[in-house]
């Protein structure tokens, strides 16, 4: 044994963890890539800008409002177009300046009209040359000809009207219309030339006093742009964004970048964010492992296993699901969770099914309702069927993660209204769909990974511990005796298992086939010899005797081995003796020795273990030597069997057979007040029948 052993791969506790290492470093790199690289059958994103051409038609993956950046801007700026210009108020001071310009023409046509060396023709072409103002022939005639003191009335008139226009606010587009009114303004003592003449006079002088503000009049379109409230757009589940071939504006762009389509330039904060979630998953695991340490992290085989179906549902589920309307809800997640809850344990569907339901829907668009849906799914199912003892537990575990995950999407979907009946209704049903579906799917994967790689689900373990297995024929045609006595171990240890909330049908079958290397030599052993003919080997040398009786565990794993037992079962069979003394052959050889220890391996007395490493193995042990010994003390009464099961449980403890395996004291008292009342039935006194003399009378 130690020979094949050694050829064997994986033996050593150093190889284990470096196996145990570079699996979990080669899954969280698959992981990295599943959740990094685009292998959806849907892309997540495209590589779009505004004005480019849409490859193809890109829909809003769920219902969503949100505030429209686009429309907004697009509001406020129309409402900033509707300001009107802003003028200062009317300036004084542009009335003086206008003023006392009028006034210096009014002394330049006085100089020219007083000039007594100029002709009047010199004089006209004076008038005539003035640039501010542009006097008619008859105006300039009249300037030649008219007295000092109506010119003065007329330079006051002309002063006095200009005062008057120019009270008003006139702004820039106003000052026409104000210059079109001078003539109404004149008195009308003045003649028509007189009129004409200081209509010309004025005009020119009247401006904008009303200056535009550029500044005040950006001031008010950002106070009117801020009472802008926000325009929100909303798509509803499966609406288009864009159609193929059409050119992209920029409200469809921001839909399409608010959903996540648009394909970033620098993807470094992605790759971090994945790195760093990948991360966190790879120091749970250590965690988790190095806390919870249990016989999942032995079975190296069973390990590998785990790993490829978390790979497989993860990557399944990014290729798949995202940018899908109904899809996710039908992708048989929960799956997982019942083939993880069947293989191995619940504690472990329940880690890893966290575990995938978090990575499968990290940075999709609807991530926490995905993420919950599939979770609670997942746990219900995997509380609902246990360890699936039957074909009819799959089918109700799917019964109830379906009711599950139309609970969690009613939950998500009415609080935001985003999903009308006839959606709900078709997601109810894909959700119906997918928990048998999951189940079909558990039923069928744990059957096949447990025939292929002898895996202990309950399925296949009560399939070989039906009496027409192979190896119990064998048994029970070699070695009925001792098919007997694992039979009472068997009832014993399954009722012990129950008890304390181990696993029974483990325990039962491992019973079934602990001592299965006896059929190898079956007469050697006790049980299988006839009663009143009792060999007990003295004749042989003690150690030789020991090690007849140790290579049962031998021939045990030898024959697990050929008949495809569970790696489980072959715990049972290395580990229910532990590292005991084999007690009769030891004594033996002590008595031989005249009681000097020194003179005796006692190692060749030794079973080579390991010690019990499970409470179902350890529960074996203690139902093993109290059966054993309550079959060879048969006792009388309720106290002698007390004593016989206190023996038993105080001499594993003592020895440290049960130091390795997570037994507490409490589950010590359960099992043994167990095996009392179990024992106390088979060992119960009977009354002696009498006997009746029946005489058959002849007729």
């Amino acid at each position: 044994m130690t020979d094949k052993t050694a050829r064997k791969p994986f033996t050593t506790s150093g190889s284990r963890n470096l196996f145990r290492a570079i699996l979990l470093v080669v899954t969280s790199l698959i992981t990295f890539g599943a959740l990094a690289l685009p292998i959806a059958l849907r892309p997540s994103t495209y590589q779009i800008s505004i004005g480019s051409v849409a490859s193809s038609d890109i829909n809003a993956p769920y219902t969503a409002t949100f505030e429209s950046v686009v429309l907004t801007s697009e509001a406020k700026q129309k409402a900033a177009d509707s300001v009107p210009p802003v003028y200062l108020r009317s300036d004084p001071m542009i009335t003086r300046g206008q003023v006392d310009k009028m006034n210096v023409l009014f002394n330049y046509i006085s100089t020219v009209r007083s000039d007594e060396f100029s002709s009047k023709e010199q004089k006209v072409n004076d008038l005539s040359s003035i640039s501010s103002v542009t006097f008619s022939a008859d105006s300039i005639e009249y300037l030649t000809t008219v007295s000092d003191s109506r010119w003065s009335d007329i330079q006051q008139e002309s002063i006095d009207v200009l005062k008057k226009v120019m009270q008003n606010n006139i702004r820039d587009y106003e000052v026409a219309e104000n210059q079109a009114d001078v003539p109404n303004l004149i008195d009308l003592s003045f003649s028509a030339t007189e009129s004409s003449l200081i209509t010309e006079i004025v005009t020119p002088y009247i401006i904008a006093n009303s200056v535009y503000s550029e500044e005040l009049t950006n001031l008010e379109k950002a106070r009117v742009m801020e009472t802008v409230k926000p325009v929100n757009t909303t798509y509803i589940n499966g609406q288009s964004i864009v159609l193929r071939g059409q050119i992209i504006d920029a409200k469809q762009y921001e839909a399409l970048e608010f959903f996540g389509f648009i394909e970033k330039e620098n993807r470094v904060t992605e790759l971090i964010s994945t790195s760093l979630i990948v991360l966190l998953m790879f120091c749970f695991v250590i965690i988790y492992f190095r806390r919870r340490h249990h016989a999942l992290l032995d079975d190296l085989r069973s390990l590998t296993l785990l790993s490829f179906l978390f790979i497989v549902f993860l990557v399944s589920a990014r290729v798949l699901i995202p940018n899908r309307t109904v899809l996710p809800y039908f992708f048989p997640m929960a799956a997982f969770g019942l083939i993880t809850a069947t293989l191995f344990n619940l504690e472990a569907s329940i880690i890893f099914s966290l575990l995938l339901s978090v990575l499968a829907t990290f940075g999709l668009s609807n991530s926490f309702e995905l993420a919950a849906f599939y979770l609670f799914s997942s746990l219900i199912g995997s509380l609902t069927i246990g360890r699936g003892k039957k074909v009819s537990s799959f089918f109700t575990a799917g019964i109830w993660l379906s009711l599950t995950g139309c609970t969690v999407i009613a939950a998500f979907r009415y609080i935001d209204n985003s999903t009308d009946w006839l959606g709900m209704v078709t997601l109810f049903g894909v959700t119906f769909m997918n928990g048998f579906s999951s189940a079909s799917i558990a039923l069928l994967v744990q059957y096949i990974f447990a025939q292929a790689l002898g895996l202990s689900n309950p399925l296949h373990l009560i399939e070989i511990s039906r009496p027409d297995h192979p190896l119990l024929q064998y048994i029970l045609q070699n070695a009925p005796g001792t098919y007997q006595h694992s039979l009472q171990v068997a009832n014993l240890a399954e009722q012990g298992a129950e008890a304390i909330g181990a696993d029974p049908v483990l325990t039962r079958v491992g019973a079934l086939f602990h001592d299965c290397g006896k059929a190898k030599n079956p007469q050697f052993f006790i049980e299988n010899q006839v009663p009143g003919n009792i060999d007990s080997h003295d004749d042989m040398k003690p150690a030789v005797a020991a090690e007849v009786i140790i290579n049962h565990v031998k021939d045990g794993v030898a024959l697990s081995e050929k008949y495809r037992l569970p790696p489980r079962i072959r715990d049972f069979i290395l580990e229910h003796h532990g590292t005991s003394v084999t007690k009769y052959q030891y004594c033996r050889a002590l008595e031989l020795s005249k009681k000097s220890p020194e003179k005796i391996d006692k190692s060749e007395f030794v079973y080579p273990g390991p010690k019990p490493r499970t409470k179902e193995t350890a529960i074996l042990m203690l139902a093993d030597g109290c059966e054993a010994k309550a079959r060879a003390e048969l006792p009388k009464t309720d106290e002698d069997l007390r004593l016989i099961i206190k023996k038993v449980i105080d001499t594993s403890v003592q020895e440290g057979q049960l130091d390795d395996s997570p037994m507490t004291l409490r589950d010590i008292k359960i099992i043994s007040d167990t095996f009392f009342r179990v024992l106390q039935n088979i060992h119960h006194p009977r009354l002696k029948y009498p006997e009746v003399d029946v005489k058959v009378k002849k007729k």
